[in-house]
């Protein structure tokens, strides 16, 4: 097929929920219709990443379909995930551990204690399963993978010949749980902490406008939280939310620069696609996001086949053509403050309105009223001066 359409893929972190990302992949990547200049992956997400990847150049060196080897790469990965999940204790305590996520991870106990040794049968497994001297040599799809740098915070990305084993160790490795690994002398922690996925990596790659997120941490979450697991789930949503909001803020200022003209020369806006897998999640129990048990890992492969098949029905049209994404309403508004002056009675009584102006027409009606009462004596170039003040001070949030 030569009229393949070219997306980018962002993969987010979500402990056994990465299952779900497995099912979407599949399907994508069985359709056929979609080609892949890059993926950037986070924690589960980089899992996923570097085993897709990992399948397609070993498919390219055998000279057999490129995207049936990617497949048969994830199902191979998630199949031991599935295995050592099923396991007696010890070894499901750890394959629990390997996806990222643990019932009361926020203990306490340091790893340093609980587990001197360092023992991580992720690691293990990565490289017995990754060929990554081959991904480094893999010209498409390009994977990038974030990690949090611990002592500045900042997202780490690893690419090309820095892409290893330790590198996915460190963006799967929540502190709680692993102790930090070491890369050229720095230590690292999950990349959900500032880079939940990477975007910025994709789009600096400028082969492709349309990136896909694969999103399985919910932006909303109706209810109250009130038990220990229920709280502690959406702190973590919070918490691996937080980077994508601000990215994809980021980028709907972007793309209102390029609307506007402000924006370089050449530069053309993003378009931004989701498989929202918060959603099709949320009548999955919360005990799912930590039980990578066969049963749950295929239930959540079956509900990510199904997202994949119904998003390209409805949005496959538009990859090329406009994002489907409206970035302001899911993500907030890169200009505004999140405060409305319907707020104003959960803000202390205290109302906003009268503070602004109700439409453009009332205010230019005052503006003239505040000139038409200045003294006879006063200059045109004056009241135009005191206006031009007036307005920018009623304008400024």
């Amino acid at each position: 097929m030569t009229d393949k359409k070219s997306i980018l893929l962002a993969l987010q972190g979500g402990g056994a929920h990465g299952a779900f990302t497995w099912g979407v992949l599949d399907t994508l990547l069985a359709d056929g219709r979609l080609q892949f200049p890059g993926i950037s992956g986070t924690s589960a997400g980089a899992l996923n990443a570097v085993a897709l990847a990992h399948g397609w150049a070993q498919a390219e060196a055998d000279q057999t379909d490129p995207a049936e080897g990617a497949r048969a790469s994830l199902a191979n990965l998630w199949d031991k995930v599935m295995t050592m999940g099923s396991a007696s204790e010890p070894a499901a305590r750890l394959a629990k551990l390997m996806v990222g996520a643990l019932p009361g991870a926020m203990t306490h106990v340091s790893p340093y204690q609980t587990n001197p040794l360092n023992v991580n049968p992720l690691l293990s497994l990565i490289e017995r399963e990754i060929d990554f001297d081959r991904l480094a040599r893999l010209k498409a799809p390009r994977v990038f993978v974030a990690a949090t740098e611990v002592e500045t915070g900042r997202a780490e990305i690893f690419s090309g010949k820095r892409l290893t084993a330790d590198a996915v160790m460190a963006s799967a490795c929540l502190p709680q749980l692993f102790q930090a690994p070491e890369i050229d002398g720095k230590l690292y922690w999950d990349g959900g902490y500032s880079a939940n996925p990477a975007l910025g990596p994709l789009i600096a790659m400028g082969e492709c406008s349309d990136i896909l997120v694969v999103q399985i941490n919910p932006l909303k979450q109706h209810g109250k939280p009130t038990s220990a697991d229920q709280i502690h789930d959406r702190v973590n949503d919070l918490n691996f939310n937080a980077s994508l909001i601000a990215q994809m803020r980021t980028i709907a200022l972007l793309n209102t620069s390029v609307e506007t003209g402000l924006a370089r020369a050449g530069v053309q806006p993003v378009r931004v696609h989701r498989i929202d897998g918060g959603t099709a999640l949320a009548g999955m129990p919360a005990e799912s996001k930590v039980t990578p048990n066969r049963a749950t890992v295929d239930q959540l492969f079956a509900l990510g086949q199904e997202s994949a098949r119904r998003w390209l029905k409805r949005h496959l049209s538009a990859v090329g053509e406009r994002g489907t994404v409206n970035l302001r309403r899911d993500y907030g508004d890169p200009f505004k403050p999140e405060f409305h002056a319907a707020d104003a009675a959960s803000a202390g009584g205290f109302d906003l309105a009268p503070y602004l102006w109700s439409s453009p027409e009332e205010r230019a009606r005052v503006l003239d009223a505040g000139s038409a009462a200045k003294p006879a004596d006063a200059t045109d170039e004056t009241q135009a001066a005191e206006k031009a003040s007036a307005t920018e001070r009623v304008e400024t949030p």
